[in-house]
C-alpha cells in the first residue's frame, strides 16, 4: 500500500479511538497512562487532562511524549489489531483556541461534560512529529509527518464548511443518519446526529453514544463530504434487515 494509504489508515485508527495510551517520562521514568482523545481537523490529538493527574505534572516538565491508538483484533491472538504510535509534543491549548477544540472533544466524549468545566481540568494537544503504523502481526510501516496529516487545503475547505453540513444534514436528512448508524454499524435505532466531520469520515451521536463513520477515502471539500454521505446512506438502506 502507498504511503498515502498507509497514512490513511493511521488517520482512522487515531480518529476513531474512543480511549489511548499516553506514555510520558518523570526523571527517565517511563509512566503509561488512559486517556481519551479526539482528533482535531488537521488529526492534532486533543485531551482533556487534570491538573491532579500525573500524567499532566509529567508533561509540564517534559512535553516529549507518545499516543498508542489500537484497533480491534483480527483474530483472537491480539498482535493482530492495528495500532499507530504518534510521537509529539504536548501543550496547553491556548485560551483563545480553546473553545471550537474544546467542543470538539466534547462531541467525541459527551458524557464527559458533567466534568468538563471544573477548574482542574484544562485542554491540551499533542503536536504530532511522526509515527510508527502497526497494521497487523509484524506488519511495521514508519510514516513520515508529511504522509500522516491530512492535506491542509481540505482540512481549511472543511473547517469552513463543517457547520453548514452538520446543519444542514440533521435538520434535512435525519432518516439517513440513522440508517447509517443502524444500518452500517448495527447501532440502535434513535435519534442520531452527525456532530464532527473531517476529510477522513465523521462522528455520529445519540445522547452518550458516539460512533465513527469512516469515509472510503479521503474526501477534500464539502461535495465530497455530501457524495460520501449519500453513497453510506443508500448503502445501508440497501442491506437486509434482520
Amino acid at each position: 500500500m502507498a504511503t498515502e494509504g498507509l497514512g490513511f489508515e493511521a488517520r482512522k485508527l487515531i480518529r476513531g479511538a474512543a480511549a489511548a495510551t499516553l506514555a510520558t517520562s518523570a526523571e527517565g521514568q517511563p509512566f503509561a497512562s488512559l486517556v481519551t482523545p479526539a482528533a482535531a481537523g488537521d488529526l492534532t490529538p486533543l485531551l482533556l487532562l487534570s491538573s491532579l493527574s500525573e500524567h499532566t505534572r509529567h508533561l509540564r516538565a517534559e512535553p516529549r511524549c507518545s499516543l498508542l491508538f489500537v484497533g480491534a483484533p483480527e483474530s483472537a491472538n491480539p498482535q493482530t489489531a492495528p495500532r499507530v504510535t504518534v510521537t509529539g509534543l504536548a501543550e496547553p491549548v491556548p485560551a483563545e483556541e480553546v473553545p471550537p477544540l474544546k467542543a470538539r472533544w466534547l462531541a467525541r466524549h459527551p458524557y464527559a461534560a458533567l466534568y468538563a468545566d471544573f477548574g482542574d481540568f484544562a485542554l491540551w494537544r499533542i503536536r504530532p512529529g511522526g509515527a510508527l503504523l502497526v497494521g497487523g502481526f509484524a506488519r511495521a510501516t514508519r510514516l513520515r509527518l508529511a504522509d500522516l496529516l491530512p492535506d491542509p487545503a481540505a482540512v481549511a475547505a472543511l473547517a469552513t464548511a463543517e457547520s453548514d453540513i452538520v446543519g444542514h444534514v440533521n435538520d434535512d436528512h435525519p432518516d439517513a443518519v440513522e440508517a447509517i448508524a443502524t444500518g452500517l454499524h448495527g447501532a440502535a435505532p434513535g435519534a442520531w446526529r452527525i456532530v464532527a466531520v473531517d476529510m477522513d469520515g465523521c462522528d455520529l451521536a445519540q445522547g452518550e453514544s458516539v460512533l465513527r463513520h469512516h469515509w472510503p477515502a479521503p474526501v477534500a471539500d464539502a461535495d465530497g463530504v455530501r457524495a460520501a454521505l449519500i453513497r453510506a446512506a443508500r448503502e445501508a438502506r440497501a442491506r437486509p434487515t434482520a
